[in-house]
């Protein structure tokens, strides 16, 4: 006789929960990275036209040039600032992946935990069967020898 836990689909729910869990997380970091490196190169790009503003302005340059790099300048800083956002949400994103992953861990623990209950009782109650075999076995032989 071999162990068959009658909530075994439900052990697998919440391992595959767990799995599910974890590829958005994965996903979420992802995001995040991803926002950090267009942050990045977002507030490069805004440095190299900064520089070219100030190159513009120490050699002969004209006022409608210089307001067009300065303009450019501001535009730069309201993406840097709309993409920071887009950061904090996306790190949100990250806290509230791990606590959901957090959550379907523990729940498959739970479930693992009661899973290696019932296999302990049911491994007891064979050996508990086995013995008494052993000892009506054993009672039998000693009334043939008697």
């Amino acid at each position: 006789m071999h162990f068959r836990y009658p909530l075994q689909k439900l052990v697998d729910l919440k391992s595959n929960e767990k799995i599910q869990a974890e590829w958005g997380l994965s996903e979420a970091i992802g995001l995040l990275h991803s926002e950090r490196n267009e942050l990045a190169a977002l507030e490069a790009h805004k440095d190299e036209v900064q520089h070219q503003l100030g190159n513009a302005s120490a050699n002969r340059t004209t006022a409608s040039q210089l307001m067009l790099l300065q303009d450019y300048v501001e535009y730069q800083n309201k993406e840097i600032s709309r993409k920071m956002k887009a950061v904090v949400t996306a790190e949100r994103l990250v806290e509230q992946r791990q606590q959901e992953l957090s959550e379907k861990m523990k729940e498959e623990k739970v479930w693992e935990k009661a899973k290696e209950k019932a296999y302990a009782q049911f491994i007891s109650m064979m050996q508990k069967k086995e013995q008494a075999e052993l000892d009506e076995i054993a009672l039998t032989r000693r009334v043939q020898t008697v």
